[in-house]
This record gives structure tokens, C-alpha cells and sequence, in this order.
């Protein structure tokens, strides 16, 4: 059998931390988990949107093949048993038996080629899930081959965050394909209603305003966490970090995340509250529109200056990303040259980013052609990274002193990704944890040219919003996606990078810590460096 360890991520240490968990003795009676986050949840489809809290809030509903442990990160086995490559391009996966959805339909093999179908499908966020795949095959009821075009290293290392969907659930229900009512789609059944084989099964959704899930007594892998008693999970966005903290503290929530950094002393000293810290793989960063000849939304109309790498450069050294980390940030990040994370494979303290250099920023762009500089929109959420806009704030700012006015506009996430998906920006805000753990993930879908169209149009696809094109960087992406000589790999990898540096593809600023906080009411929870809340880790006072 063939399977794939990673070891546990190295970290940076950060000073705010405490004890991530509580000693609890045998679990107390069933309880109910009430939480709040920023934002909402997208879709109860799981395939309609690639975001972080979306997926993960859908986690305890919709299962992989295999999971990660929050705690090591290491692939384990779920609903794939064990799995093995038979031929260089033939992944074979044996299925756990006895399993069942939630409306007691078996899971079998059937499932998962229906899946794989459904999460390729025209409306699917997640078809990054499969590349290369050319086949998915029924061996029989509970064996399934992926055939690839090429040996794929890494084909399964994704599938924590891909959750197998019941066909006949969905063909019951109309809902084999996914829709985006953010685009305008109608929604279809799958929209607001859910049917896994995971350990909470979805109640019932007000969107914008409370979802409910309740534990699923029939879950296979119970007996797994036998100190887990929650069997209600209410979670409320809550837009305002003050509210969602003053909610914390007033006990009208058990749990929350993201916490304002501002505010982590203070639900420190509070008796009954804890904040619990640790770094997450995620980077938050600033994307550009490489590819249109005038760009939507600047002062600059016959051309593109982010064409340019110098005012690419120039924008880089116009950013006091150690200002952001200790006045933004409170100290609750890490700086990165990358557009990965420490932890993430291919990760290297030998990249360094370019230095805070307003004057060197004024020259670029001044042999750029804009001495003066220009105007241009920056496109920001407002509920999805920890401070998110503060940091565009201050960006505008800092951009003010080499002479470009910046036009914030901050929107909800749920609003704003959907039009970064229609590739409707110029210059914008995003953050990425690559699900794999390796540099393939952000290369292949952050980097590599976006295809285009029989009209020769860009197809709009996740999550290359601004059209980075290099064909030396494309050619990388090929060859790591297949190479298994891991010395071999680990040097494109390095060559990868060094073209994304080098050309300035975006401006990475910095890997958030994950900041979590909750009551004395939570004994026992597991945090997950790719901030992923899991229900059933969870245990009650």
C-alpha cells in the first residue's frame, strides 16, 4: 500500500500562545457548540466555492477519501481504506465498508466516479482536485482506479477537502451540477441542503444568518472519538469584530475565529475565555492584472502599467511589511518573500523579499513611464483574513508616498470572490493555504496561464484572477507535477520560484497566525495549521 506522510509542519513560535487544549476527564453530557466566524458560509454545496471556511464548515458534513490530522497533518486513511499505485498512472483506492449517507444509502464505488464527474463539472470550484486525471473507473462495489495522463506524486494529498456526494441523492434532487447564486445562478437543492456520511449532518440554513447541524448517530467513525460530545453545532457569522467578541465574552457563543489581534490580551484576562494561537500555512497577499491591454479600473487608459515589472517592483518597495507585521498585526505574523508559507514543501529561508525603498519605488516608476504615478482600485475584503482591511488601509497609505492614489472598495468575501472569479479586478487582496502542503498546489493554480476559449477569451477559473503568464514558469509546473525523484523535484521546485520572485507574479506579505478563542465551556478542541474547525474534536464541559 501505498500512502503519504507528512511530518508535523515546522512552525514559528509565537508569544501570544497558550496551551492549545485542556486535560478533560470522561466526556459530560451532550452539548450544544455555538460559534461565530467573520464570514458566512458560501453554499452548502462544497464544490460551488475553493475558500477555506467554506470547505471546512462542510468537512464535518462531507467526507474525503482520506483526511489530514490536525494535529501532524499526516494523510490518514476515511472513507479510502488504503490505496496503492499499480501502474505509474493508475492510483487503485479500496473503500471503507458499512458506511452510509445520511439518508441511509450506501456508500459504494458508484459514488465516488460520480463524484469525481460532479467535481469536474462546469460549475465546479474544486476540478483542481483531479488534474491529469483521464479516467475514473469502478473496479467494483468498493474498488476505484484513477488513471492519469502522467505518474502524478502527489494525486491524493487534496482529498481532505474533497467530499463524496451520494448520486443518487443528487440525480433524486436535481442537483448533479453545481450553480453559483453569487453569479446570478439559480440555486438547486444541493445549495442549502446537504447529504454526507460525515459526523454532523446539516439541519437547516438562514444564509447571513445562522446554520444548524446536528450530530450524525449513525457516523462510521465514531467510536474514533468517543470523547467528543457535541451534538449540536450553531454557527453565526458576525461580521464585526467587536460584536462576535463581545459575544465571546458575554457567553452568547462558545467559540470564535478569526480574533482581532487587538484583542487577544483582553480575552486572555478575562475569567472564562482563551485565546489559542498557532501558525497557519496560509499567506495573504496582493495580486495584479497582468493580462488586459487597459485595465479596468485606473487612471491609465491606452495601456496596462502592471505590464511592467518595474512598477510591479515598485509597488513591492513602496510596502513597509515590517510596519504591517508589528502595528497591523500586532506581531501576529510572519513576513514572507514566497507565496507559500513556512511548512508548505518547497518553502526556503534563501528567498528574500525586495527592501522597503519608497525612493527606489518613485525611480521605477519613474523610468516606467509614470513620474508622477497613477490611480488604480484595490479590491479588499472585509470578513475573511485577520485584519484584512486595516492592512489595505495601510497599503493605501504607503502607496500615497510614491505617488499612486489608491481607490479602496472592501467588500464581503462571499461578494468580492466571485467577482475575482469573473476576473473583474486590477489590483486586489487574497490569501492561499495550499490543501496539499506542497508547492505544486499555488504553482499550478495561482501561476500557471489561464486557458483560453475557442474565442480566445480567458476562461475564468480558480484562482489565477489576474492572468500571470510566464511559459518558462508553465514548463516548471509540467515537469513537478510528475517527476517522482523527490532531488530532482525539490530543484524545479527551487527554479519554479525564482521565476515568481524574480518577476514580481504578485506581492506576498505574510503568513497570518491562526487566532482562535473560546470559553471555559470548550474542555478540549484541536487546532489545524490549515484552519480548518473540526466538530468532532470537540469536546464540552
Amino acid at each position: 500500500m501505498f500512502t503519504q506522510s507528512l511530518s508535523r509542519i515546522g512552525l514559528y513560535a509565537l508569544t501570544t500562545a497558550v496551551p492549545v487544549a485542556l486535560v478533560a476527564a470522561a466526556p459530560a453530557a451532550a452539548k450544544t457548540l455555538k460559534w461565530a466566524s467573520q464570514g458566512d458560509l458560501n453554499s452548502a454545496d462544497q464544490y460551488m466555492r475553493n475558500q477555506t471556511l467554506s470547505l471546512s464548515i462542510m468537512s464535518n458534513v462531507y467526507e474525503g477519501l482520506i483526511r489530514r490530522n490536525p494535529a501532524t497533518l499526516a494523510i490518514e486513511p476515511n472513507l479510502a481504506e488504503k490505496w496503492e499505485i499499480v501502474e505509474p498512472t493508475r492510483w487503485r483506492f479500496h473503500l471503507r465498508k458499512g458506511v452510509k449517507f445520511h439518508d441511509g444509502k450506501p456508500f459504494t464505488a458508484d459514488d465516488v466516479v460520480f463524484s469525481a464527474d460532479r467535481a469536474r463539472s462546469k460549475g465546479s470550484d474544486i476540478k483542481g482536485r483531479l488534474p491529469g486525471v483521464k479516467e475514473v473507473k469502478k473496479v467494483d462495489d468498493y474498488t476505484v482506479d484513477f488513471v492519469t495522463e502522467k505518474p502524478n506524486p502527489i494525486l491524493h494529498v487534496e482529498w481532505a477537502t474533497w467530499g463524496m456526494y451520494s448520486k443518487g441523492w443528487s440525480i433524486d434532487n436535481k442537483s448533479t451540477e453545481v450553480v453559483d447564486p453569487t453569479k446570478g445562478e439559480a440555486p438547486n437543492f444541493a445549495t442549502t441542503n446537504a447529504n454526507g456520511t460525515g459526523p454532523f449532518k446539516l439541519k437547516s440554513r438562514e444564509a447571513d444568518v445562522k446554520t444548524v447541524f446536528e450530530a450524525n448517530p449513525d457516523w462510521w467513525g465514531k467510536k474514533n472519538f468517543p470523547n467528543s460530545n457535541v451534538t449540536e453545532v450553531i454557527f453565526t457569522p458576525i461580521k464585526s469584530a467587536p460584536t462576535r467578541v463581545a459575544a465571546l465574552l458575554s457567553g452568547e457563543i462558545d467559540f470564535m475565529e478569526p480574533v482581532p489581534v487587538q484583542d487577544i490580551d483582553r480575552i486572555n484576562n478575562n475569567k472564562g475565555t482563551r485565546v489559542i494561537s498557532s501558525p497557519e500555512t496560509r499567506v495573504v497577499y496582493f495580486g495584479f492584472d497582468h493580462h488586459r491591454d487597459e485595465l479596468l479600473y485606473s487612471s491609465v487608459k491606452g495601456k496596462n502599467p502592471f505590464k511592467d515589472k518595474r512598477v510591479r517592483q515598485a509597488f513591492l518597495h513602496a510596502i513597509d511589511i515590517e510596519a504591517i507585521k508589528t502595528k497591523v498585526m500586532r506581531n501576529m505574523a510572519a513576513p514572507s518573500a514566497m507565496m507559500i508559507g513556512k511548512g508548505i514543501h518547497g518553502w526556503s529561508a534563501d528567498f528574500k523579499r525586495l527592501p522597503y525603498d519608497p525612493n527606489k519605488a518613485k525611480q521605477l516608476l519613474a523610468e516606467a513611464g509614470y513620474p508622477n504615478g497613477f490611480e488604480v482600485q484595490l479590491d479588499c475584503p472585509n470578513d475573511r483574513y485577520v485584519n484584512d482591511e486595516p492592512i489595505c488601509q495601510a497599503t493605501v497609505g504607503m502607496l500615497q508616498r510614491i505617488g499612486v492614489k489608491v481607490n479602496l472598495v472592501t467588500k464581503s468575501n462571499t461578494v468580492l470572490f466571485g467577482e475575482y472569479q469573473k476576473m473583474e479586478t486590477s489590483f486586489f487582496m487574497l490569501g492561499w493555504a495550499p490543501g496539499s502542503y506542497d508547492s505544486w498546489n499555488p504553482m499550478q493554480f495561482l501561476h500557471r496561464t489561464v486557458p483560453t476559449g475557442p474565442d480566445g477569451k480567458s476562461i475564468p477559473s480558480c484562482c489565477n484572477y489576474g492572468r500571470y503568464s510566464n511559459k518558462a514558469f508553465d514548463a516548471l509546473v509540467d515537469k513537478i507535477g510528475q517527476e517522482t525523484d523527490q532531488k530532482k523535484r525539490d530543484e524545479l521546485i527551487k527554479q519554479a520560484w525564482t521565476i515568481s520572485i524574480d518577476d514580481v507574479a504578485y506581492i506576498p506579505l505574510h503568513q497570518q497566525a491562526i487566532a482562535w478563542a473560546a470559553r471555559d465551556s470548550v474542555a478540549k478542541l484541536e487546532p489545524h495549521a490549515g484552519n480548518e474547525f473540526l466538530w468532532w474534536y470537540v469536546q464540552m464541559k
